[in-house]
């Protein structure tokens, strides 16, 4: 399907130069002199290139429509990763940086949803946020203001992660995946 260059959405998954690109970061420009442009920072799918590209407002580009499916995280086999299609329970087999540093928070039995292109898996989408346990903890240090400061705290997965000073060891808060960041205290 072919869109003008203005609609790029980070998130868009556009066929460019022969690969299978996302749209990480978009901005749009219309300097004083000349024609607007779309300045978009894309990321290879198959081998992780990244590109930063200018498309001039009148360029159409193909956006590619992903079949999506979901799946169910089994277990971790040396660096593959072993998921089972929740439909007829094949599994199979995916390797660990397909995810990058997302494989973290990865969680027995977690829901996950693999995008696929001509039957092919090319990413998987992990839920945005996910609940872990704090197993270390720096201790609030006396005297600092009492306005929005963080320290560092170790999470059950090994990710390091800023928290609010009154969270300690054996707490469990929510995450989120890929900005690795507090979001708020568990229930």
């Amino acid at each position: 399907m072919k869109i003008n260059a203005v609609e790029i959405r980070p998130g868009n998954i556009l066929e460019f130069e022969g690969g299978l690109w996302r749209a990480v970061k978009i901005q749009h420009t219309q300097p004083g002199k000349g024609g607007a442009y779309m300045q978009v920072e894309l990321k290879n799918l198959i081998d992780g290139r990244k590109s930063n590209n200018r498309f001039r407002s009148a360029e159409t580009v193909e956006k590619v429509r992903l079949d999506t499916k979901d799946f169910q995280y089994l277990f971790t086999d040396g660096d593959m990763l072993i998921f089972m299609d929740k439909e007829n329970y094949e599994q199979i087999s995916l390797p660990a940086d397909m995810l990058g540093e997302a494989a973290a928070f990865l969680q027995d039995g977690m829901d996950v949803v693999l995008e696929l292109y001509d039957e092919k898996p090319i990413s998987v989408q992990l839920p945005d946020q996910v609940v872990a346990l704090i197993v270390e903890a720096d201790a609030v240090v006396k005297g600092q203001t009492a306005s929005s400061s963080y320290k560092p705290a170790v999470l059950d997965n090994g990710v390091r992660v800023m928290v609010p000073p009154h969270i300690g060891a054996g707490t469990r808060i929510v995450v989120d995946v890929y900005a690795q960041e507090y979001v708020k205290r568990a229930d």
